[in-house]
Protein backbone atom coordinates (compact mmCIF):
# COMPACT_ATOMS: atom_id res chain seq x y z
CA UNK A 1 0.00 0.00 0.00
CA UNK A 2 1.29 3.44 -0.91
CA UNK A 3 2.19 6.02 1.77
CA UNK A 4 -0.85 8.81 1.79
CA UNK A 5 0.31 11.67 -0.41
CA UNK A 6 3.09 9.67 -2.04
CA UNK A 7 3.09 10.27 -6.07
CA UNK A 8 2.39 6.99 -7.99
CA UNK A 9 1.61 5.89 -11.79
CA UNK A 10 3.56 7.07 -14.30
CA UNK A 11 4.50 10.67 -13.09
CA UNK A 12 6.59 8.85 -10.15
CA UNK A 13 10.36 8.00 -11.22
CA UNK A 14 11.86 5.95 -8.17
CA UNK A 15 15.22 6.05 -10.10
CA UNK A 16 15.16 10.06 -9.21
CA UNK A 17 16.83 11.58 -5.96
CA UNK A 18 13.42 14.27 -5.09
CA UNK A 19 15.07 14.80 -1.88
CA UNK A 20 18.67 16.24 -3.17
CA UNK A 21 17.17 17.86 -6.14
CA UNK A 22 14.31 19.76 -3.52
CA UNK A 23 17.56 20.42 -1.42
CA UNK A 24 20.31 21.68 -4.28
CA UNK A 25 21.23 25.47 -4.58
CA UNK A 26 19.63 25.21 -8.11
CA UNK A 27 17.01 23.87 -7.29
CA UNK A 28 16.09 26.47 -4.71
CA UNK A 29 17.15 29.37 -7.05
CA UNK A 30 14.84 28.21 -10.04
CA UNK A 31 11.97 28.75 -7.28
CA UNK A 32 12.90 31.89 -5.96
CA UNK A 33 13.64 33.24 -9.26
CA UNK A 34 9.89 31.96 -10.63
CA UNK A 35 8.54 33.46 -7.32
CA UNK A 36 10.04 37.04 -7.94
CA UNK A 37 8.24 36.85 -11.48
CA UNK A 38 4.92 35.20 -10.57
CA UNK A 39 3.78 36.54 -7.35
CA UNK A 40 3.94 40.24 -8.65
CA UNK A 41 2.70 39.25 -12.04
CA UNK A 42 -0.51 37.54 -10.47
CA UNK A 43 -0.75 40.75 -8.06
CA UNK A 44 -0.60 43.11 -11.01
CA UNK A 45 -3.68 40.71 -12.91
CA UNK A 46 -5.58 40.50 -9.70
CA UNK A 47 -5.60 44.39 -9.42
CA UNK A 48 -6.40 45.03 -12.60
CA UNK A 49 -9.08 42.72 -13.21
CA UNK A 50 -10.61 43.48 -10.08
CA UNK A 51 -10.29 47.27 -10.80
CA UNK A 52 -12.04 46.91 -13.63
CA UNK A 53 -14.94 44.91 -11.78
CA UNK A 54 -15.24 48.09 -8.98
CA UNK A 55 -14.64 50.80 -11.36
CA UNK A 56 -17.92 49.38 -13.22
CA UNK A 57 -19.65 49.68 -10.34
CA UNK A 58 -18.32 52.50 -8.41
CA UNK A 59 -17.85 54.50 -11.28
CA UNK A 60 -20.21 54.31 -13.85
CA UNK A 61 -20.28 57.65 -15.23
CA UNK A 62 -16.44 57.17 -15.56
CA UNK A 63 -16.78 53.89 -17.45
CA UNK A 64 -19.53 55.34 -19.61
CA UNK A 65 -17.72 58.13 -20.99
CA UNK A 66 -17.27 57.62 -24.51
CA UNK A 67 -13.79 57.96 -26.22
CA UNK A 68 -15.10 57.80 -29.90
CA UNK A 69 -18.46 57.48 -31.59
CA UNK A 70 -19.87 54.58 -28.80
CA UNK A 71 -16.15 53.77 -28.07
CA UNK A 72 -16.52 54.03 -23.96
CA UNK A 73 -13.46 53.84 -21.44
CA UNK A 74 -15.32 50.53 -19.99
CA UNK A 75 -14.65 48.85 -23.20
CA UNK A 76 -11.49 49.80 -23.74
CA UNK A 77 -10.75 48.36 -20.24
CA UNK A 78 -12.54 45.33 -20.71
CA UNK A 79 -10.38 45.11 -24.03
CA UNK A 80 -7.06 45.53 -22.31
CA UNK A 81 -8.03 42.98 -19.83
CA UNK A 82 -7.37 40.15 -23.20
CA UNK A 83 -4.38 42.27 -23.92
CA UNK A 84 -2.86 42.33 -20.46
CA UNK A 85 -3.07 38.20 -20.13
CA UNK A 86 -1.28 37.75 -23.52
CA UNK A 87 1.36 40.25 -22.52
CA UNK A 88 1.85 38.57 -19.15
CA UNK A 89 1.62 34.80 -20.62
CA UNK A 90 4.48 36.50 -23.46
CA UNK A 91 6.52 37.90 -20.53
CA UNK A 92 6.05 34.26 -18.59
CA UNK A 93 7.31 32.13 -21.76
CA UNK A 94 10.11 34.74 -22.27
CA UNK A 95 11.13 34.59 -18.93
CA UNK A 96 10.37 30.66 -18.96
CA UNK A 97 12.99 29.52 -21.97
CA UNK A 98 15.86 32.22 -20.88
CA UNK A 99 15.67 31.38 -17.14
CA UNK A 100 13.56 28.96 -15.30
CA UNK A 101 14.47 25.89 -18.40
CA UNK A 102 18.28 26.37 -17.80
CA UNK A 103 18.32 26.38 -14.17
CA UNK A 104 15.58 23.50 -14.27
CA UNK A 105 18.17 21.63 -16.80
CA UNK A 106 21.08 22.26 -14.21
CA UNK A 107 18.84 20.78 -10.95
CA UNK A 108 18.03 17.49 -13.51
CA UNK A 109 21.70 17.39 -14.61
CA UNK A 110 22.70 17.29 -11.29
CA UNK A 111 20.17 15.24 -9.64
CA UNK A 112 20.93 11.62 -9.61
CA UNK A 113 18.48 9.48 -11.98
CA UNK A 114 17.10 12.46 -13.56
CA UNK A 115 20.11 12.89 -16.32
CA UNK A 116 17.95 10.97 -18.24
CA UNK A 117 15.02 12.82 -18.33
CA UNK A 118 15.88 15.95 -19.73
CA UNK A 119 14.58 17.41 -22.61
CA UNK A 120 10.88 16.64 -23.09
CA UNK A 121 10.13 14.71 -19.92
CA UNK A 122 10.79 11.59 -21.72
CA UNK A 123 14.07 8.94 -20.72
CA UNK A 124 16.63 8.81 -22.87
CA UNK A 125 15.56 5.09 -24.09
CA UNK A 126 12.38 6.28 -25.46
CA UNK A 127 13.69 9.25 -27.32
CA UNK A 128 16.03 7.00 -29.05
CA UNK A 129 13.01 4.62 -29.72
CA UNK A 130 11.09 7.01 -31.00
CA UNK A 131 14.41 8.77 -33.48
CA UNK A 132 14.01 12.26 -31.69
CA UNK A 133 17.06 11.80 -29.40
CA UNK A 134 20.70 12.58 -30.68
CA UNK A 135 19.97 16.29 -32.22
CA UNK A 136 21.48 18.01 -29.43
CA UNK A 137 18.98 21.30 -29.79
CA UNK A 138 16.37 20.11 -27.49
CA UNK A 139 13.58 19.48 -29.84
CA UNK A 140 12.16 17.09 -31.01
CA UNK A 141 12.75 15.81 -34.64
CA UNK A 142 10.71 13.08 -36.56
CA UNK A 143 13.18 9.81 -38.34
CA UNK A 144 12.78 9.89 -42.15
CA UNK A 145 10.33 7.39 -43.31
CA UNK A 146 11.13 5.16 -46.59
CA UNK A 147 8.52 3.44 -48.16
Amino acid sequence: MATPGAVTGPAHHEEIDWERAANSPEFKELERRKRSFVLPATIFFVCWYFGFIILAGYAPDFMGESIYEGFTVGYLIALSQFVMVWVLAGLYLRRANRTFEPLARRVAERTPGAEAYIGDGAPAERRTARGDAGTGDGKPHEREVSS
